[in-house]
C-alpha cells in the first residue's frame, strides 16, 4: 500500500464523520453535474471517499461504479450503499491507472477533489479521455495549488508530510496547466467555475 492510500485509511474514520465545509458549494456542484447526468448514463467516480457523492448521483444514472485507494474509505462506502439499499452503485479499491475499463465505455467519468492529489494528473486525464465514449462528460473539482502563494512556500514540508504518511500527496499545477490538459487531451471545456480565490475550481469538459 502506497502512503497516500495509508493516509486515508489512517483517518476515514474520522474523515466519514466530518461535514461538509461548505455546503452551499458542494450543492451547487451537486446539481450543477446532474444537468449532465441521465438514467441510460454509466458513470465512475475515481477518487471516491467514503462515496457520499456516488451515492447522491446513483438515483439520477443506470449504473456507478465507484474507486478509492482506501480499503477503510471503500468499506464505509459499502457500508453505506447497503444501509441506503442502493443497488445500482458499485464500490472498489483500485486506483484509475490499474482499473481494466474498455474504450469508449462510459457516458461520464466524475474526479472530484482528486487530481491534485495525484502525482500522474496529466496521464489521469489521458485515461479518462480513453475510457469515456465520444461525447462523453469528465467533471471534476480540483484544488489549482500552482496558483497558490501560500502552498508553493509550504511545499517541502508538505512533500515531507506526505513521505512519511501524514499528508497527503499533493500536485501543485495551476488552473491554465489544467485547462491546457483537458484541451490537450481532446476535450472542450463546457463549464468552469471557481467560487472564490483559492477554492477548488469546478470544470466540466467534453470529449469531442
Amino acid at each position: 500500500m502506497n502512503h497516500s492510500a495509508k493516509f486515508w485509511d489512517r483517518i476515514a474514520a474520522r474523515y466519514s464523520k466530518q461535514p461538509v465545509a461548505d455546503e452551499a458549494t458542494y450543492q451547487r456542484k451537486l446539481a450543477l453535474t446532474r444537468e449532465y447526468l441521465r438514467p441510460d448514463m454509466l458513470v465512475l467516480e475515481f477518487g471516491c471517499g467514503t462515496g457520499s457523492t456516488a451515492l447522491s448521483h446513483a438515483p439520477y444514472v443506470k449504473h456507478i461504479h465507484a474507486i478509492d485507494l482506501s480499503p477503510k474509505m471503500i468499506a464505509i462506502a459499502r457500508d453505506k450503499a447497503a444501509s441506503a439499499k442502493v443497488e445500482n452503485l458499485t464500490f472498489s479499491q483500485a486506483s484509475l491507472e490499474e482499473l481494466a475499463v474498455p474504450a469508449q465505455s462510459l457516458d461520464a467519468v466524475l474526479g472530484l477533489n482528486i487530481l491534485h492529489l495525484l502525482g500522474d494528473w496529466d496521464e489521469a486525464i489521458g485515461r479518462v479521455e480513453q475510457m469515456l465514449k465520444p461525447g462523453g462528460v469528465f467533471i471534476s473539482s480540483t484544488m489549482c495549488l500552482g496558483d497558490s502563494l501560500k502552498l508553493k512556500a509550504m511545499r517541502c514540508l508538505v512533500s515531507m508530510g506526505a513521505w512519511l504518511g501524514l499528508l497527503p500527496s499533493l500536485s501543485a499545477f495551476s488552473q491554465q496547466q489544467l485547462l491546457d490538459s483537458l484541451t490537450r487531451a481532446g476535450f472542450s471545456i463546457e463549464r468552469h467555475w471557481q467560487p472564490g480565490r483559492d477554492r477548488a475550481v469546478f470544470i466540466v469538459a467534453r470529449k469531442a
